[in-house]
């Protein structure tokens, strides 16, 4: 089994805070009984009080578990334990058998995955699910067509008067479509709030926000002649999701992945997760969304620049298809040593504008670009092999990724989105690692 690399482990902390705490735990000190099998890692680390804290990760999912009571995952101790793994024998050594509490977790783990395979019952009472669909439908129906009336006004004002708006004339806008049960085109309003007042060009961003959330309402009210696919990518810009029921059982997909890169996002209200996954023999491309609201907790994300074994469920919709894992194989991840073939940016925009003329809804476009240069000079972007450039995203991990790049052409995955590059991935002499 090889060892992942400390990027890699840092690409699955939930957070800065839970990072930073994890390294100062990272070093022999507070960690005993320590050791690793090709699926487990484990260890005892010692906190303030008396019994140090039962550590267990399981690398084929990866999966974690550990005695301490925080609600994050993976938590500060199971980072810290990867981050002393990863740095060798000498951090955490190899042995033949796991420790009995680490084995008991990993084979309770295996025992609740054989029953999920199991075929359950289609769930009775089609009727009355088909009344809550009806009645969301109604309420979906309501809350667009006021939403067309404040667009409308919106117009009538012009965009100078909207640039002037205080934040709660948008955020009530944006609590009607929650109330409608339309999160992802609220949440896109609410967006649009904080970009009004920031940049230059905030006429430009407006003027293509206000012609997106048109034709998402003129497209809801002709939604009955639209085909499947279509109608998928209009439902999931309003965000209204497919339940697990829904999904064909026949669309499913098996395969080895390469883990390409994952971005986490937390609005204060709630926490999105999204993970792109490339087929290895086909190339398909598929994204996997993980939410979480309130107090809920995000899933441990893939590790980026792995292989993973897996079989997919796909939503219906334009690709790349979102999907969920239905089953992963029971085996160590293993590193991918590079990124598939890139192109350039150039090539890159032309591809978006194509996907969006196939899904005028969608707004992040992956991509991989090869020879490209991470730089924070004079601002940070991306500039590819052949000198065409594009500003880094705000939320993009500039010095992280200077930090890993060193600012040599290296390939890189990321999203285009709308006008700037969010980098997710590289490669790098470890192979391919988040940055």
């Amino acid at each position: 089994m090889a060892r992942w690399s400390l990027e890699q482990v840092r690409g699955l902390a939930p957070d800065d805070s839970s990072l930073a705490a994890a390294r100062k735990l990272s070093s022999p000190g507070p960690w005993s009984e320590t050791g690793s099998t090709d699926l487990l890692v484990w260890g005892n680390c010692q906190g303030s009080g008396k019994k140090p804290y039962q550590v267990s990760v399981d690398l084929s999912g990866p999966a974690f578990r550990c005695s301490c009571p925080s609600r994050k995952f993976p938590c500060k101790h199971a980072l810290a334990l990867l981050m002393l793994w990863a740095a060798g024998e000498d951090g955490v050594g190899a042995a033949d058998r796991a420790a009995d509490f680490a084995g008991e977790w990993a084979a309770g783990r295996s025992e609740r995955a054989a029953k999920a395979r199991t075929p359950r019952e289609a769930p009775a009472d089609p009727e009355a699910r088909a009344k809550r669909v009806e009645q969301r439908i109604a309420l979906m129906d309501a809350g667009i067509e006021q939403f067309a009336g404040w667009l409308r006004d919106l117009v009538r004002g012009g965009l100078a008067a909207a640039h002037e708006r205080p934040y709660s004339w948008w955020d009530g806008a944006a609590a009607r479509l929650v109330d409608a049960q339309c999160p992802r085109l609220a949440e896109s309003v609410r967006d649009m709030a904080s970009a009004v007042h920031r940049g230059d060009d905030w006429a430009d961003v407006l003027l293509d926000g206000v012609g997106r959330w048109w034709l998402i309402v003129h497209t809801w009210q002709r939604r009955d002649a639209l085909t499947p696919d279509t109608l998928a990518d209009l439902r999931a810009a309003l965000g209204w999701s497919y339940a697990a029921a829904d999904l064909p059982d026949g669309d499913r997909v098996s395969g080895t992945w390469l883990v390409l890169g994952a971005h986490r996002s937390d609005d204060g209200r709630l926490r999105q997760q999204r993970t792109w996954l490339r087929e290895t023999t086909t190339g398909e491309l598929l994204q996997v969304l993980d939410f979480a609201a309130g107090q809920g907790v995000l899933v441990a994300p893939q590790l980026t620049g792995s292989l993973v074994t897996a079989t997919l469920a796909r939503y219906p919709g334009s690709a790349p298809k979102r999907a969920r894992f239905v089953e992963t194989a029971d085996t160590p991840v293993q590193p991918a040593a590079a990124l598939p073939p890139g192109s350039t940016l150039s090539a890159a925009v032309a591809a978006g504008a194509a996907a969006a003329a196939t899904n005028p809804f969608v707004d992040l476009h992956p991509v991989v670009l090869s020879g490209a240069v991470l730089t924070a000079q004079p601002a940070p972007q991306i500039v590819d092999a052949d000198g065409c450039r594009l500003p880094l995203t705000e939320d993009a991990e500039v010095w992280t990724a200077l930090a890993v790049t060193g600012g040599h052409p290296v390939d890189v995955f990321g999203e285009l989105d709308g006008p700037a590059f969010r980098p997710l991935a590289a490669t790098t002499p470890a192979g391919v690692v988040p940055v």
